[in-house]
């Protein structure tokens, strides 16, 4: 299928291990090929209206942001329907989607669905509640989680499995 949507994205390799097996049974972006992440910016634009100058834009906006270093160190829930990961601290993100969506207002994160925007790595969604608990105990043992966070990344696809993939690479300032 051809790719009609975009997302800005930091990859968090470091998170594999201790969510990758669960991702793959509760959360469905696993299949499509999304990497464990943090969304910066969802639904970005299309891939069709992404020409040289918003990839400048773009890039520009990352860039303004610099480097840092986080942790994961908390199993957190959006009521009983999303089990997640903490970032501490989490103002690199926020910094992150905050530029990219003063460079881009048209594409608010998550479509404008929600009034606060908390980043997060996602370990399933809308699952079966058993599932999503246990998954929560087991990744809970393996934390914290550290990584360093020097660039985001544009992916683009559809819902198709192994639909997504990486169309560029955005540095940190």
């Amino acid at each position: 299928m051809e790719a009609n949507e975009s997302a800005v994205i930091v990859p968090i390799p470091e998170a594999e291990p201790a969510v990758g097996k669960y991702r793959a049974s509760l959360d469905r972006t696993t299949a499509w090929g999304i990497p464990a992440h943090v969304s910066v910016i969802y639904p970005f634009l299309p891939p069709s209206r992404i020409g040289p100058r918003e990839m400048s834009q773009l890039r520009e906006a990352v860039r303004s942001v610099p480097g840092f270093d986080v942790s994961f160190a908390d199993v957190c829930w959006f009521d009983d329907r999303v089990v997640w990961l903490g970032s501490d601290p989490a103002d690199g993100f926020r910094a992150l989607i905050d530029a990219v969506w003063a460079a881009f207002p048209q594409c608010p994160p998550y479509g404008g669905a929600f009034t606060t925007t908390v980043p997060h790595l996602t370990v399933g969604a809308d699952g079966d509640l058993g599932a999503m608990s246990s998954a929560a105990r087991a990744v809970a043992a393996s934390l914290p989680i550290s990584a360093s966070v020097g660039a985001a990344r544009l992916f683009q696809g559809s819902e198709a499995t192994g639909g997504w993939r990486s169309v560029a690479e955005l540095p940190l300032g």
